[in-house]
C-alpha cells in the first residue's frame, strides 16, 4: 500500500460512506491490515487473531434528498482505497420507546441488544453498507459458503455493528466447515418502510426490503474476491430479520434470481415468518403517513416532496412521532413491510399460499415466551372484553368483534396458564400473562406453525425443520421466560461450552454446508423434518429434545380458519 494513498485516507480525502472519523491506518502495522480488490475499489480490512473483518463497505448510493424513501440505487462511484477497519454507523433509527410511555428500560435494553443497536455508534441516513468476515487467511478461490445475516429490531431499528460473527466463524473452523459471514445494513422505520398512498403511487414501497435484496446482489457480484461462493448463500434473520427472510422468499412473486442465478439457496428464520399485512395504502398505513406528514408540517398534495426536503434531524422527529414498539400498541407496528403491488404483490401469507415463493430448504423456529416483552406497556386486561377491545382497536381492523372474542376465548384466563409459562400466578397487571400468550402467538409462535403447514401443503418437496427454544435465564425467567431474542445472545456471543450454544451452531453450520442440519458434524439429536410427524427440536440449557408441535391447538385452528381477516 502506497504511503501517499494511506496519507489521503487518514486525511479524509478519500470518501467513506457512513463512517466515523478516519482511523490512523498509517500508524498500524501492515500485517494488521488485509486488502481485497473488487470492482468498486480496494477494500482494506482488519486482521484479527482468527478472523479478517471488513466493515461498512458501501453497496448503494446515499438514499438522501430525492432518494429518500425510494428503492436503493447501486453504488455509482469508485471508492478507491477504502478503509473498512472501523465500526459501521447504523441507519437512522425509529421509535423504540414512545415518549411519555411507561418505563421499560430492562426490556428496551434486551431489544436494543438483540437488534445490535446497543453496540452501534451514531446513526446516519447515508447507511447502505455491508460487513464481511472470514476466517483469517481465506483468499479468493477458496469458495466458502456464505451466511447472510439480516438483523431484527421491529423494522424500527437495528444495526450491523452489534453482530460480530467471530465466534460463529471460529466454530465453523473448529468443525472443519469454514464459512463467510455477511451482515447487511438496511433502512428501517420511516426511511425504509413508509406507508401511504403517496408512497404506493410513486412505486417506492418497502425500500428496506429492497436494500436487503441489493445487499444480496452485492454478494453475488463481489463475494468471490473475499473467498466466498455466491452459489452457496444462506439467508438468516431474527425477529424483523426473520420476517424479512420470509419476505425475501416471496419478493417479486418468488423470483430470487439475479443475472440468471439464484441469490440464495437456504433460509433460516428465528422468531418470524409469514406476517399477514394489509396494503401500503390501507387505513392503518395511511394513518401513519398522515401523522408523520402532519408532525412535519407537510400537508397537501406536495407532502411527499416536503418530507424529502427536510433535513434528517427534522425528518427524524416527524418519523418518530408515531407509536414505537414499546408503547400501548406494541406489536401493532407503525412501520413494517406491506403489499405494494410490485416488490410485494400481496400479503406474504397469501403469496405463500399461491406458491409464489423461492423454493429452498429452511429452518423456522421460535422462543417459548415470545410475547412477554411486548405485553409490558399495556394496562388492566383482566376481562376477555378488554383484550378484545384492545386487539380490535390496534391489530385486527378487518375482523369483527365476534371473531376476536372467539380467538381470545381460546386462551385460559388463569395467570398460571399464561406466558411466561410455568411461572405460577404472579403477573405485573391483571391479564398480562394471557395477553402475552396472545401477542406471542399471533406474530411468532402459532404463525410459525401455520407457515410450516402451508409449506407442507403447497410445496411438500421443500425440506423444512422447526425448533422451539425453552432455555430460561435464571435471572430473567420469572418476568420474561425464554423471551423474544434470547437466542441471539446464545448463538452469537455464547461459549461453546454451553450446550444450547454449541448444538445450535452445529445444526446451523451443517445446514449452511449441506442444506440439512443433520448432515455433517454429528449433532446430539437427529432433527426430523417438520412434515414428518410435526416434531420440534426443543433447545434446552442442558440437553435438547423433541416436542410435538401441538401446543395451543384451539388457538392455532382459529388462526388458520380466520387468517385473512387477521392482518396487521
Amino acid at each position: 500500500m502506497k504511503a501517499a494513498v494511506l496519507t489521503a485516507i487518514t486525511a479524509g480525502l478519500l470518501p467513506f460512506v457512513g463512517a466515523a472519523p478516519p482511523s490512523p491506518l498509517t500508524a498500524r502495522a501492515k500485517n494488521d491490515l488485509v486488502e481485497v480488490e473488487i470492482p468498486s475499489g480496494i477494500i482494506i480490512g482488519s486482521v484479527g487473531q482468527t478472523v479478517d473483518t471488513f466493515n461498512g463497505i458501501p453497496y448503494g448510493d446515499a438514499p438522501i434528498g430525492n432518494l429518500r424513501f425510494r428503492p436503493p440505487q447501486k453504488l455509482s462511484r469508485y471508492l478507491g482505497d477504502f478503509d473498512a477497519t472501523r465500526v459501521p454507523l447504523s441507519c437512522s433509527q425509529g421509535p423504540f420507546v414512545t415518549l411519555g410511555g411507561p418505563s421499560v428500560s430492562e426490556a428496551g435494553a434486551i431489544l436494543n441488544d438483540t437488534s445490535g443497536e446497543a453496540r452501534a455508534p451514531d446513526s446516519t441516513e447515508d447507511c447502505l453498507t455491508i460487513n464481511v468476515q472470514r476466517p483469517r487467511g481465506v483468499q479468493e478461490g477458496d469458495d466458502l459458503p456464505v451466511l447472510f445475516w439480516i438483523y431484527g429490531g421491529g423494522f424500527l431499528g437495528g444495526s450491523t455493528a452489534g453482530f460480530d460473527g467471530t465466534k460463529l466463524i471460529d466454530t465453523g473452523v473448529l468443525l472443519g466447515k469454514p464459512f463467510i459471514f455477511v451482515a447487511v445494513n438496511y433502512r428501517v422505520a420511516g426511511w425504509g418502510f413508509m406507508p401511504g398512498k403517496q408512497i404506493l403511487e410513486e412505486g417506492s414501497g418497502n425500500a428496506g426490503l429492497l436494500d436487503q435484496r441489493m445487499g444480496l446482489e452485492w454478494v453475488a457480484d463481489n463475494i468471490r474476491a473475499f473467498g466466498g461462493d455466491p452459489d452457496k448463500v444462506t439467508i438468516w434473520g431474527e425477529s424483523a430479520g426473520a420476517i424479512s427472510v420470509f419476505d425475501q422468499l416471496v419478493l417479486f412473486d418468488g423470483d430470487a434470481t439475479y443475472n440468471g442465478n439464484p441469490l440464495f439457496r437456504g433460509a433460516i428464520m428465528n422468531s418470524g415468518s409469514a406476517t399477514p399485512t394489509d396494503p401500503l395504502d390501507s387505513d392503518k398505513g395511511q394513518a401513519i403517513y398522515d401523522a408523520v406528514a402532519e408532525a412535519a408540517g407537510c400537508t397537501g398534495d406536495t407532502s411527499l416532496d416536503c418530507l424529502r426536503s427536510l433535513d434528517n434531524d427534522e425528518f427524524t422527529v416527524a418519523a418518530n412521532s408515531v407509536p414505537g414498539i414499546f408503547s400501548y400498541s406494541s406489536l401493532a407496528l407503525s412501520y413494517l413491510p406491506r403489499p405494494d403491488g410490485q416488490a410485494l404483490s400481496d400479503s406474504p401469507d397469501a403469496l405463500q399460499r399461491a406458491g409464489k415463493f423461492h423454493h429452498v430448504p429452511m429452518i423456522i423456529g421460535t422462543q417459548e415466551d415470545e410475547g412477554t416483552l411486548f405485553s409490558l406497556t399495556q394496562r388492566n386486561m383482566s376481562s376477555t372484553q378488554q383484550i378484545v377491545d384492545y386487539l380490535s382497536e390496534y391489530y385486527f381492523h378487518n375482523a369483527n368483534q365476534d371473531q376476536i372474542t372467539d380467538l381470545v376465548q381460546t386462551y385460559s384466563p388463569f395467570p398460571k396458564d399464561g406466558s411466561p409459562y410455568g411461572t405460577g400466578d404472579f403477573e405485573l397487571y391483571p391479564g398480562k400473562k394471557r395477553l402475552a400468550s396472545i401477542l406471542g402467538d399471533i406474530v411468532f409462535n402459532l404463525i410459525r406453525r401455520i407457515t410450516l403447514q402451508v409449506f407442507s401443503e403447497v410445496a411438500p418437496d421443500v425440506p423444512t425443520w422447526s425448533y422451539f427454544s425453552s432455555y430460561k435465564d435464571v435471572l430473567l425467567s420469572f418476568l420474561f421466560g425464554t423471551y423474544h431474542g434470547s437466542d441471539v445472545g446464545v448463538l452469537f456471543s455464547g461459549e461453546n461450552s454451553n450446550y444450547a450454544t454449541f448444538s445450535g451452531r452445529v445444526y446451523y453450520i451443517n445446514f449452511l454446508y449441506n442444506l440439512d442440519p443433520n448432515v455433517g458434524t454429528r449433532p446430539g439429536l437427529f432433527w426430523p423434518q417438520w412434515k414428518e410427524g410435526k416434531k420440534l427440536l426443543e433447545f434446552k440449557g442442558i440437553a435438547n429434545g423433541l416436542k410435538d408441535d401441538t401446543y395451543r391447538n384451539a388457538s392455532y385452528n382459529f388462526l388458520v380458519n380466520n387468517i385473512e381477516d387477521l392482518r396487521f
